[in-house]
């Protein structure tokens, strides 16, 4: 069984997340609102350790300031067994957004506890899981992994999920219907990756309501075919009134995510998660790389955004091998220009 994905700011093996697919040109994106956290010393020093494990430098992800680099030019090249490509998704509009927008400390309100989507939410849903079907993008995802809160894992089974469920059908629905009041029909288990619920992808820590998940035992009875394995208490036991989790601490935590993800065996995987959690990760991530490809990670996620990312293996923390490398000189031969080689077994022959 593999390892539960660590809560917490020790960084692990050096990954690099350095290059969306395809690059995307520059767009404008949803403002969120500002949390102000002081940066943890135990989070800088984990993190400065990891910045000089992966300190070597590479064409496209590097923090080099040669005129080539500063013009965008150089590419890269890894093998591909050791790169996975990562879908990020940001959840869609809950509650917690509009009402926030509106006076920021109803974000503290006890109404917005473990915050659902709204109508318009659920509409983004569907615009996305139209265009990841239209695309192909849904044959190919192996696993979604989803934060195990409700405006996450409704996000993650609206767009990923195998469509209408039928009474009657031996597997369990993805969601049942209604839940939570929001009128959708449910959600089918079947033709579609499976489910697994990681809390080292949550929010980042608050005192903000909505940030507190409900109980795993509600979570199982509103989302039957999620896997809920990997969490290991019922109840919120990480979220606090006085609880804030420094800007720093998340984007290592997310950091330990992905090398977390390195070890599945999964080479295409989605993540629904937040937007505080993918702009503090990916900004640290950006900090190895040019600063256009920097600039390009760093940008704050919409309301049910997608983005593709490659995640690559520079520290052999996988052992996997190529489904498609072929060794060569099979059948082994003389390594030499034909005509050499033939005089060569020509000569063999004749001595036999």
């Amino acid at each position: 069984m593999l390892p539960n994905p660590p809560f917490s700011t020790t960084t692990g093996a050096a990954l690099r997340l350095c290059l969306p697919i395809p690059p995307r040109a520059a767009a404008s994106a949803s403002s969120s609102s500002s949390r102000s956290h002081s940066f943890a010393a135990a989070g800088r020093v984990s993190l400065r350790r990891r910045r000089r494990r992966a300190s070597f430098t590479d064409c496209r992800c590097s923090s080099s300031s040669s005129p080539e680099m500063e013009a965008g030019a150089g590419t890269a090249l890894y093998p591909a067994h050791r790169c996975k490509t990562i879908y990020l998704v940001r959840h869609a509009q809950g509650i917690h957004n509009v009402e926030g927008e509106k006076d920021f400390a109803a974000y503290k309100s006890h109404a917005l506890l473990d915050a659902q989507l709204t109508p318009l939410g659920w509409s983004q849903v569907d615009t996305l899981r139209d265009h990841v079907t239209k695309c192909g993008l849904a044959k190919k995802i192996e696993l979604v992994i989803v934060s195990p809160l409700l405006r996450t894992l409704q996000t993650a089974v609206g767009v990923f999920g195998g469509g209408n469920y039928t009474d009657g059908v031996s597997a369990p629905p993805l969601m049942v219907e209604g839940a939570e009041n929001s009128g959708r029909q449910p959600i089918s288990s079947l033709n579609c990756p499976p489910f697994l619920a990681a809390e080292a992808c949550r929010e980042q820590l608050s005192v903000l309501t909505s940030d507190k998940r409900s109980s795993i035992t509600r979570y199982r009875t509103l989302f039957p075919a999620i896997d809920f394995s990997l969490i290991e208490n019922d109840e919120d036991v990480l979220w606090g009134p006085d609880i804030v989790e420094a800007n720093e601490s998340v984007a290592a935590r997310g950091m330990n995510f992905f090398d977390w993800l390195w070890t599945r065996e999964e080479k295409e995987i989605a993540v629904v998660t937040h937007c505080g959690f993918l702009y503090h990760t990916l900004n640290m991530y950006g900090k190895e790389c040019h600063p256009a490809v920097a600039e390009e990670l760093g940008k704050v996620f919409a309301n049910c955004e997608l983005r593709s990312m490659v995640l690559v293996d520079r520290s052999k923390l996988g052992l996997d091998t190529s489904t498609y490398n072929f060794a060569g000189k099979i059948p082994a031969g003389l390594d030499m220009p034909s005509d050499v080689a033939e005089k060569k077994q020509a000569e063999g022959a004749s001595k036999n």
